[in-house]
């Protein structure tokens, strides 16, 4: 129609092609076409204008879609809730997976399509294509040429300190709707949101952190060790009902410090008989195996976070319950909060079925704990099963990968933030 109307021509026809298949479709521009064409833009404009995005379509077209996840959960047409997702069987939405660079002195270039991956014990090339993050460990190097390739393929890089600490994160342009980071950026500043949110967020960390807690006591063999923590999963629930009346964000942060505190008496008490020297949470530097550990598998989530947030468009740098202070990745924090027993349980299950050991692990002279090179590729290992295992999600409505889920939580805060939904639902173990 443009065209017509820039160069004084008639087209009648046009062609369509499809990448994928390599096929090409003939369209006749029909009267009838032509009007349905004017009526959609009428329509984009009045959306532009209103600053909302109209609800996703749910048909034969989505199983399709390469991006599946990202519109979850979508309405379904036979639910007047308007939040459940109708099961696709047979549908597997994760095709992509992660590189992690270990070696101290590996080079990673782009070679037509493919990063190459150089070090003294070898080269492996790796295509683009099938991987959606690369995570350089140490003093890995990587050229400018693969760090364009990476950002315009859509593949985030980023960089891990030893204690697993985010140093650097390099993803693509920002996508999404500047409408939702206004909305975004609104809700940071409106005080009473903001706390509504983190509320959320720590509600939801508590009940996971009893829910893991709770089956702790339920697998111990010991008696007295099971009642004590059963007694503190039901002081860990206890705090769930004072968020409610938490009339500040401290009060929130007070709160969730408390039931953090009880919850890692917990964890002492469940790696007692493992000699890992494990008593309570500490950090910068980490001061023993279960706490270096803990830190790079947080490391690992906020990575995976930052990537989900800046896929549907939010700024990862501005939180919530994490206010915003230049250089932290505040709203992925923020999320971090509800999967932070699910790493946990992760990590206490390596312990307890002793896949690490004190070899695994080295010590600085100034009392620092880190995990060794071998003792990081045992680790790696275990986390990438990890992620493959599926959960129950009750806002999605079925189960759903551990990959996926910081894709699912952020596309759910943003449709919280669209207005598509009335309240931010965090991530809930069954």
């Amino acid at each position: 129609l443009c065209l017509e109307e820039m160069l004084d021509v008639e087209i009648p026809d046009g062609d369509i092609w499809y990448g994928g298949p390599r096929r090409r479709m003939r369209v006749e521009f029909t009267a009838e076409l032509r009007r349905e064409v004017s009526r959609v833009v009428d329509q984009i404009r009045t959306q532009i204008v209103s600053g909302k995005l109209p609800p996703a379509p749910n048909d034969r077209r989505c199983t399709a879609c390469q991006l599946l996840h990202h519109c979850l959960p979508r309405p379904d047409k036979h639910s007047p809730a308007g939040d459940q997702l109708p099961e696709r069987r047979g549908i597997r939405m994760r095709y992509l997976s992660t590189v992690y660079v270990r070696d101290h002195q590996a080079r990673v270039q782009h070679r037509r399509g493919s990063l190459l991956v150089s070090s003294p014990e070898g080269s492996q090339k790796i295509p683009l294509e099938a991987i959606d993050a690369v995570v350089m460990l140490g003093g890995a190097q990587v050229t400018s040429q693969a760090l364009e390739a990476c950002v315009r393929r859509g593949v985030r890089v980023a960089a891990l300190r030893k204690g697993g600490a985010v140093r650097f994160v390099v993803g693509g342009t920002t996508s999404g709707n500047v409408h939702l980071r206004t909305a975004q950026y609104r809700a940071v500043t409106d005080q009473a949101h903001s706390l509504a949110l983190a509320r959320s967020i720590v509600g939801g960390k508590l009940q996971n952190g009893r829910r893991v807690v709770h089956r702790w006591a339920r697998d111990a063999k010991d008696p007295g060790i099971a009642s004590q923590l059963a007694a503190c999963a039901g002081l860990i629930m206890d705090r769930v009902p004072r968020l409610g009346s938490a009339g500040n964000m401290d009060k929130v942060r007070g709160i969730e410090g408390d039931g953090a505190r009880i919850y890692f008496g917990a964890v002492a008490q469940v790696v007692a008989g493992h000699n890992l020297g494990f008593f309570a949470r500490n950090r910068r530097p980490p001061r023993d195996p279960v706490n270096a550990m803990l830190g790079f598998c947080y490391g690992l989530v906020v990575m995976e976070l930052i990537g989900a947030i800046e896929s549907v468009g939010l700024d990862y740098q501005m939180g919530f319950f994490h206010r915003p202070r230049s250089g932290r990745p505040s709203l992925a924090l923020d999320l971090a909060e509800e999967l932070r027993p699910l790493t946990d349980r992760f990590v206490v299950s390596l312990v307890r079925r002793r896949q690490v050991c004190s070899d695994s692990f080295i010590q600085t002279p100034g009392g620092a704990v880190y995990l060794s090179d071998s003792g990081r590729s045992a680790l790696i290992k275990a986390w990438e099963a990890h992620k493959e295992v599926e959960l129950e999600h009750r806002i999605v409505g079925r189960r759903v990968g551990r990959w996926a889920l910081p894709s699912v939580q952020a596309t759910l805060l943003a449709r919280h933030l669209r207005g598509d939904l009335p309240a931010y639902p965090p991530f809930v173990t069954p």
